[in-house]
């Protein structure tokens, strides 16, 4: 309860403090709060195993080999927030969250045989996808920072959604308003309450048929008092098919990792050197690991756009 110093209530002043706590978590947000359950997804979900009693794998030290290249690849962050002298572009993954009564939208795509909000039969796409018009001219929402209308510095451009109401999740790929239509490569939608895969062979808006968002390291989480449960998202320079949980290989190379491969620090490597947010996603990796969703560049382990 909020008093004054004579110590009478102010009642006009709470209801202001709850009516502003409330509009944070109504209509569209870029980079908001998520909701809850955390982790993302059902406690048996893939990104959400502990993996830490796993055998290793008869391959392990080729893969890791591969990998190296011939010398040490050295993990890399590939999150944070503005790039300095840039703007609007950013490191890091952004995504966006809205409630249940957001308008849906067509989205054109380029991988339309594989891709959610589509009449497989003809190819032509319905209102799916609940994408705020607030995407096309505001930068933050889509990787990269530009606005969806704007497209000077090319890149993957993946646009996340989180529809806060009924825990759904829209992920697209290589997302643009050409200013008539949405179009992108490809796009998929995951039910977070459900373990719902991919179908066989399909892709998502990551090259394994992955979802993206459940992977990814968060401000939250690492600052928080828990510890992080989950595996993370990482990328390697080529890929060899693909395993479970993946639905989609992108790339044959001989020695390579396939897609949905998961690694994992291994249990006696010494973090306590690190600073103690580090430590918390070394224990994860320990627990958890890291999931191969995309190629890309070797080790970047993947999280959201946050200046904090």
């Amino acid at each position: 309860m909020i008093k004054n110093p004579l110590g009478r209530k102010l009642p006009v002043l709470a209801f202001f403090i709850a009516t502003a706590a409330l509009a944070q978590t109504t209509g569209p947000v870029a980079n908001g709060p998520l909701p809850g359950p955390f982790p993302l997804f059902p406690a048996d979900n893939w990104w959400n195993l502990d993996v830490s009693s796993a055998p290793v794998d008869a391959n392990s030290d080729a893969f890791i080999a591969f990998i190296n290249n011939g010398g040490t690849v050295h993990l890399h962050p590939d999150l944070g927030g503005d790039i300095q002298g840039a703007a609007p572009r950013i490191y890091g993954m952004p995504y966006g969250v809205v409630d249940g009564t957001q308008a849906k939208v067509a989205v054109k795509f380029h991988y339309w045989q594989e891709s959610d909000g589509v009449d497989h039969i003809t190819g032509v796409s319905f209102p799916f996808y609940p994408i705020p018009d607030e995407v096309k001219t505001q930068a933050h929402w889509v990787e990269g920072g530009e606005p969806g209308g704007q497209n000077l510095y090319k890149g993957d451009r993946h646009l996340l959604i989180v529809d806060r109401t009924n825990l759904y999740l829209y992920e697209l790929f290589n997302v643009f308003w050409n200013g008539t239509q949405w179009t992108a490569g490809s796009g998929a939608f995951f039910d977070m309450k459900t373990n719902n895969r991919r179908p066989e062979g399909w892709t998502s808006a990551d090259a394994a048929g992955l979802a993206i968002l459940p992977g990814l390291i968060r401000y939250d989480e690492v600052s928080g008092a828990g510890e992080i449960g989950h595996a993370f998202r990482f990328t390697v320079r080529a890929t060899n098919g693909y395993v479970y949980p993946a639905s989609h290989t992108a790339g044959s190379t001989t020695g390579a990792l396939p897609m949905g491969a998961r690694l994992r620090l291994k249990a006696g490597k010494d973090i306590s050197g690190f600073p103690a947010q580090a430590q918390k996603i070394f224990r994860a990796m320990k627990k958890y690991g890291i999931i191969v969703a995309d190629n890309g560049t070797d080790m970047f382990i993947g999280g959201t756009y946050d200046n904090r």
